[in-house]
C-alpha cells in the first residue's frame, strides 16, 4: 500500500497539471482563434468603398461596399466576403477588382472585435454580423437579393457557410475552409467539448442544398486539405478544385470562381459597347 500512495500522488498531480491547462486554455482560446491584427499601416480605404455600419447587440460592425466597376445595370448581383482570423477588411480592396469587372458588386464585412468595428470576436458575433450584412443588402434597391453569393476564406469559409444554411443564396463559395474548431483541439491537447466557438462549417455544408465551390491548396499545412475534401463529400452539389498552394500565398482563384459563377448563371450578360 505505501508504494501504491506516490503513484496515485503523481496521478492526481498530472491530473491536476492537465485540469489547470485546459482551464487556461478555455479561458484563452479566441485569442487564439480570433488574433485580430493591429489597424496601423493598413492599407487606406479606396476612394470608391463606402463604409456600411451595422447595427447588432454586439456594438456597429462595419462593412465595405464596392460596386462593380464599368456601365453596369442594377440590380446587381454580389459577392459577400468574409476573410480568414489574421486579416482586416483594409486589406482586400485590390483583389476584388476583377469580380467588379465582370458586373458584380463585393461586400467586404469586418468581423465584431476587429478593425474600427465594436464588440468582441466569437461564433455568435460572427453570425449576427454576417446575418445583418445579408440584410442589409436585401434592403438595397441596387442589389439583386437572388444574387447575393457568400464567399468566405479561412475562418471566413465558417461565417459563409453560416449564412448559406440559414438564408436563400444561390452558391457558396468556400477557400481554404475548416471543417470546424473542434478538429484542431487535439492539437492542443484537449477535448473538443472544451471549444467554446465550434464553427461547424461541415454541418451548415450539409444544410445548404445549393451549388458549392470549394477551393483549397494542396500543399495548406495550417488548415490541411483534407478539410476542404470533407467539406466537398459532404454535399452532392459541391465542386472540389485543388490550388498549387499554401495557406496564405494562394493567388486569387477568380478563375475558377467566375467559371463555377457562369456555370450557375450568376453572373450578368457582357456589356454592349
Amino acid at each position: 500500500m505505501p508504494k501504491v500512495l506516490p503513484v496515485v500522488a503523481a496521478l492526481l498531480a498530472i491530473l491536476g497539471l492537465l485540469l489547470a491547462y485546459w482551464a487556461v486554455l478555455y479561458v484563452a482560446q479566441r485569442s487564439l482563434l480570433f488574433p485580430a491584427p493591429p489597424l496601423a499601416g493598413s492599407p487606406a480605404r479606396p476612394d470608391d468603398a463606402r463604409p456600411i455600419w451595422l447595427d447588432t447587440s454586439n456594438g456597429r460592425v462595419e462593412m465595405w461596399w464596392l460596386p462593380p466597376v464599368g456601365a453596369w445595370s442594377s440590380p446587381h448581383g454580389v459577392l459577400l466576403f468574409t476573410h480568414g482570423n489574421g486579416e482586416l477588411i483594409d486589406s482586400w480592396p485590390e483583389a476584388f477588382d476583377e469580380p467588379r469587372a465582370w458586373g458584380l458588386g463585393v461586400l467586404l464585412l469586418e468581423y465584431p472585435g476587429y478593425g474600427r468595428s465594436g464588440g468582441r470576436p466569437s461564433e455568435g458575433a460572427i453570425r449576427e454580423a454576417i446575418l445583418a450584412a445579408d440584410g442589409w443588402a436585401r434592403g438595397q434597391a441596387d442589389i439583386d437579393r437572388s444574387r447575393i453569393i457568400p464567399y468566405g476564406r479561412s475562418l471566413g469559409g465558417s461565417a459563409a457557410a453560416m449564412l448559406a444554411a440559414e438564408r436563400p443564396v444561390p452558391a457558396l463559395i468556400l477557400e481554404s475552409a475548416f471543417t470546424s474548431a473542434r478538429a484542431f483541439a487535439s492539437q492542443f491537447r484537449a477535448p473538443g467539448f472544451l471549444v467554446r466557438d465550434p464553427l461547424d462549417t461541415l454541418e451548415a455544408v450539409r444544410r445548404f442544398s445549393g451549388p458549392i465551390l470549394v477551393l483549397h491548396g494542396d500543399r495548406d499545412e495550417i488548415v490541411p486539405t483534407d478539410h476542404g475534401r470533407a467539406l466537398a463529400a459532404a454535399s452532392p452539389r459541391a465542386t472540389l478544385q485543388l490550388l498549387r498552394c499554401g495557406h496564405n500565398d494562394c493567388p486569387r482563384p477568380w478563375e475558377a470562381i467566375r467559371a463555377f459563377l457562369q456555370a450557375h448563371d450568376l453572373l450578368p450578360p457582357p456589356m454592349i459597347r
